[in-house]
């Protein structure tokens, strides 16, 4: 799901929250003063990936219900509805450098929530959480310098071994096709990450994310077509990827828009680190999905893992600029 970038950019499919197109560090530097608003705004940071989180849980029931594809592919055309509505982007004003960067990103957001969606249908909302937060890590550990560098990583790995451990004891255990899927999810963040460093000085303002959210929104619907059939999308299946637009990406954009204005970005990804921890405790709240004592040290592992590379890469950009 994508979300506002700091040092580790955090994103769910989002699940999607929209992340600030002209530099988010410009932005971050000149809000956040030390001490100024710095409890809102991590209340706020905090209310963003529990809205984040809350929408996973709740898309559950509908994905079995109706399918991951079409929920998936519905969820991204409300919000890219929503945000063509609010952005009104200049389209026929762009050149052909800018559709291609927008196609990109568009292709990798469209990947990060099918592949998210469809590994959350047949994995424990912990485990898909986890394994798609591999995509930031590992994009944020490349960019750090160093070989103490390398051992975050293998921290989070092992964390993530713990969770899966822990589901495949389970009956039915791990679903191998699920942590596929999970995977494919993290491959997509990771170059929406990349892809939105890119864009950012390319398009003004919203309108990068927002031609790229339309391109993905595009993208999935026929995968979407292809899993209901000739049959439209049921009406109650309308209503309910409306609700889950507005909890991922909409609220989650505008609380972290706040929060990045009165924190600094480092900050700010520090607390988006937390997210796997989010999910798992609205997975268990929402689903009923529990967790045994090394799964929950799993988690921490990789909540750990994910601080220090966020530390590490701001230590790195300290240096390089210093």
């Amino acid at each position: 799901m994508p979300r506002v970038e700091a040092t580790l950019t955090v994103s769910y499919d989002k699940p999607f929250s929209s992340a600030p197109q002209n530099p988010v560090a410009d932005r971050s530097r000149s809000a956040a003063r030390p001490g100024s608003g710095i409890g809102l705004a991590v209340c706020l940071a905090v209310a963003a990936m529990v809205s984040v989180q809350t929408g996973v849980s709740l898309a559950v029931p509908v994905i079995h219900d109706y399918g991951a594809l079409s929920t998936s592919s519905l969820r991204l055309c409300w919000a890219a509805l929503a945000l063509m509505l609010f952005v009104r982007p200049p389209l026929h004003r762009y050149d052909a450098a800018q559709w291609r960067a927008a196609l990109i990103l568009g292709a990798a957001m469209a990947i990060m929530s099918l592949a998210f969606f469809l590994a959350i249908k047949r994995l424990p909302q912990h485990l898909t959480v986890a394994l798609e937060f591999c995509g930031p890590l590992a994009v944020a550990a490349l960019g750090a310098r160093g070989w103490r560098a390398l051992a975050w990583p293998l921290l989070a790995a092992i964390g993530i071994g713990l969770l899966v451990q822990g589901d495949a004891r389970l009956p039915g255990g791990a679903d191998p096709v699920g942590i596929a899927f999970a995977l494919l999810a993290a491959a997509g963040w990771g170059g929406y990450i990349i892809m939105m460093k890119k864009i950012g000085p390319v398009f003004p303002g919203l309108q990068g994310l927002t031609v790229s959210l339309t391109v993905a929104a595009l993208l999935s619907l026929p995968f979407a077509v292809i899993e209901t059939g000739p049959a439209l999308f049921p009406w109650e299946q309308l209503v309910f990827t409306v609700g889950l637009a507005v909890l991922v990406p909409l609220i989650p954009y505008i609380l972290e828009i706040i929060a990045l204005r009165r924190m600094p970005a480092a900050m700010f990804g520090v607390l988006m680190s937390l997210e796997p921890a989010v999910g798992a405790t609205t997975g268990w709240v929402f689903l009923g999905q529990g967790m045994s004592i090394s799964q929950m040290l799993g988690t921490g592992l990789v909540v750990a893992a994910s601080i220090e590379v966020v530390r590490a890469g701001r230590r790195a950009a300290d240096a390089a600029s210093a």
